[in-house]
């Protein structure tokens, strides 16, 4: 067990030193130093998950179009847009890495309800 916790020790450090973490872990710093954005960003990104996640597919779209409308101003703020597209790389290098990991040691999702 101890070699796995070392691996995976390594394996963060490696995570951590991609251009993908450094510049999320930048921009999120910066919205650190402002509360009241970080709070309409968080807002903004539950809301998202939300509808992402939810099983009322018939309104869905519609309902991600209109918060897409309404974030559009939002989003015009260099803090807003740069962080949200530090953040989307991120969480996709992320997903690349879980996707590869559950390929490789075949996992097979089908009994733990995944897809």
């Amino acid at each position: 067990m101890v070699d796995i916790e070392k691996a995976t020790d390594s394996f963060v450090e490696t995570i951590k030193s991609t251009e993908a973490y450094k510049r999320y872990a930048y921009e999120k710093e910066k919205l650190e130093r402002l509360p009241e954005l970080k709070r309409k960003i968080d807002d903004y990104r539950k809301q998202m998950y939300e509808f992402q996640n939810s099983e009322n597919s018939d309104q869905l779209f519609d309902q991600v179009d209109r918060l897409e409308e309404e974030g559009a101003s939002f989003r015009a703020n260099p803090l807003v847009n740069d962080f949200l597209a530090a953040e989307l790389a991120f969480c996709r290098m992320m997903q690349e890495i879980y996707t590869k990991i559950t390929a490789e040691v075949d996992f097979d999702m089908e009994l733990t309800g995944g897809k």
